[in-house]
């Protein structure tokens, strides 16, 4: 089941890269400006070298959290884990405000975009509607999960009820009641446990796809920029911009256990969409047109319901679940760490957010 949802995500991926190509044919509106041959030719130079670069940033943030299976010390139940997590979710919240929300507005309200219709405020609309759908398949993905449990714990105690009334007497009764009582606890924990584990997993995924959505389109823009001077900057910010947003996804994916087919497949899917996109980009520099309707559009829409998933996902399944948690709550100088953390991550995303 697990292989068949990373499929749906490696078609979801091509089907975004498919949208944003189309528009490479399209008549250039007034807004765009030609670049000479020269620019294209420094630019060129600059994306070539983005690309392993940029895959080996990401392959280091997306698997940082998952040397925990090696180094007790990065653990998810660990202080330095909470810390490291709080940095990680200041970035994600930063890329959603900073670098993906200002993108979307800036596409959807192009003047190249004509028509009343276009000014109504679309980019904060579809990121709201992102975050709801995003609320929605948590809730429900949890709701299911808990019904799921309760099935089978009622299940359970009926076969226990069963063989304590039958004929053995009060002495098997009082076995069964007391081998309820002793494990009932353990019972609960690790039932609460086991549903917490399917909603962190599904939290991972939901995740992985805004940041996907994110890459694809950063960069097919970055492959089909023809100016040197925004490759040259776009270069180093996207290496931080792209490990950053890999320690965020790959401590989600710690955190939900997966098995070591699906932890690679995650892995591989983040590390290498940033870098097809670029070589998209690339591919189709010569035709492509960022000022087209179609591209605005397609890129507009995907940046805002990004930002929606990301914001969402940061402050609800990252920065409160980890800031209520009782080991938090419990421990001033935890607390005081993940706080200076959060601002650091963010902070510095938002830095970034003046070249990428």
């Amino acid at each position: 089941m697990r292989i068949t949802h990373n499929v749906k995500l490696l078609l979801f991926f091509f089907l975004i890269s498919l949208l944003l190509t189309v528009s490479a044919g399209e008549s250039k509106c007034e807004c765009s400006h030609e670049e000479d041959e020269g620019n294209k030719a420094g630019a060129r130079k600059y994306k070539i070298a983005a690309i392993p670069s940029v895959l080996v940033a990401g392959v280091i943030g997306v698997l940082f959290p998952l040397l925990g299976n090696f180094f007790p010390s990065l653990r998810p139940e660990t202080n330095f884990f909470f810390v490291t997590k709080a940095f990680a979710a200041g970035v994600i919240l930063a890329t959603g405000f900073m670098h993906v929300l200002p993108e979307g507005y800036e596409k959807l309200t192009s003047p190249c975009l004509k028509g009343e219709a276009w000014e109504f405020p679309f980019t904060g609309f579809i990121a709201m509607v992102a975050a709801i759908l995003t609320l929605s398949v948590d809730s429900f993905a949890t709701s299911y999960f808990h019904r799921l449990h309760n099935k089978t714990s009622k299940k359970i105690g009926d076969g226990e009820e069963q063989i304590g009334g039958g004929g053995g007497g009060d002495v098997l009764g009082l076995h069964v009641h007391a081998h309820g009582h002793a494990h009932g606890i353990v019972g609960v924990d690790s039932g609460e446990s086991e549903v917490q584990l399917h909603r962190t997993r599904v939290v991972a995924q939901v995740l992985e796809v805004g940041i996907i959505v994110h890459s694809v389109v950063i960069g097919i823009s970055l492959g089909a920029s023809q100016s040197p001077d925004t490759a040259k900057a776009l270069f180093a910010a996207l290496m931080f911009h792209q490990c950053f947003e890999g320690l965020g996804l790959g401590g989600c994916i710690a955190q939900g256990k997966f098995n070591c087919m699906s932890i690679t497949i995650m892995s591989i899917f983040f590390s290498v969409t940033t870098p097809i996109g670029l070589a998209v980009g690339m591919g189709i520099a010569s035709s492509y047109n960022e000022s087209s309707q179609t591209a605005l559009i397609v890129q507009g829409v995907l940046n805002a319901a990004s930002a929606g998933i990301l914001i969402y996902m940061s402050l609800v399944d990252f920065l409160a679940a980890d800031f209520m948690h009782p080991k938090m709550q419990s421990n001033t100088g935890l607390r005081i760490m993940a706080h200076i953390s959060l601002l650091i991550g963010a902070g510095i995303m938002s830095l970034l957010a003046k070249w990428a």
